[in-house]
């Protein structure tokens, strides 16, 4: 679904100021509705698989918000949170919300990672708050080569995995063209 729905050749400029020769648009499949049920299965079957025990799932807005849903619905038990970019400027001024226990066991997850900075930006705010984050997921890993290691340094000690490569889904989605 991934390689069908989004993923798309031609010339991209991408959020990290770089260009690329592909695009992944993750929302396209993560927002349609057997591709909420099948991103839900995924990142808990992998979650199970790595011994992960969360009371919550989330990441950094906007990339993460589907899944963290679709996770939570799947679920029927994991809570959901989100992290904004900056904290807000009005109301009770959080960066962090939905779930909020402080000490929580916690798994951070991302549609992409290109750098790593979205996904480091929310492992950092999660600590921050007080959560204790578990484990780290992304969708897609674009394998650049700074943004792997940079989010499992940030990580660590809590492990880094990625369901699928970019060439996972290229490779997918040229055989489909075929």
């Amino acid at each position: 679904m991934l390689a069908a729905k989004s993923f798309r050749l031609g010339e991209f400029k991408l959020s990290s100021g770089g260009t690329s020769d592909y695009y992944v648009d993750c929302r396209t499949t993560t927002l349609d509705a057997r591709g909420a049920q099948l991103t839900g299965q995924v990142f808990l079957e992998e979650m199970r698989a790595q011994g992960w025990h969360a009371d919550a799932i989330g990441g950094l807005t906007m990339g993460a918000d589907p899944i963290v849903v679709s996770v939570a619905v799947v679920s029927g038990t994991l809570h959901g949170f989100l992290v904004r970019k900056a904290e807000k400027q009005h109301g009770t001024g959080q960066r962090v919300e939905g779930f909020r226990e402080k000490g929580a066991k916690v798994v951070i997850v991302d549609d992409v990672c290109t750098t790593g900075s979205s996904t480091v930006s929310a492992i950092e705010a999660a600590r921050k708050f007080g959560f204790n984050v578990v484990g780290v997921m992304c969708l897609v890993e674009r394998e650049e080569a700074k943004g792997r290691p940079i989010v499992e340094k940030a990580a660590a000690p809590a492990p880094f995995v990625a369901i699928f490569t970019a060439n996972d889904v290229r490779h997918e989605h040229l055989g489909l063209a075929i």
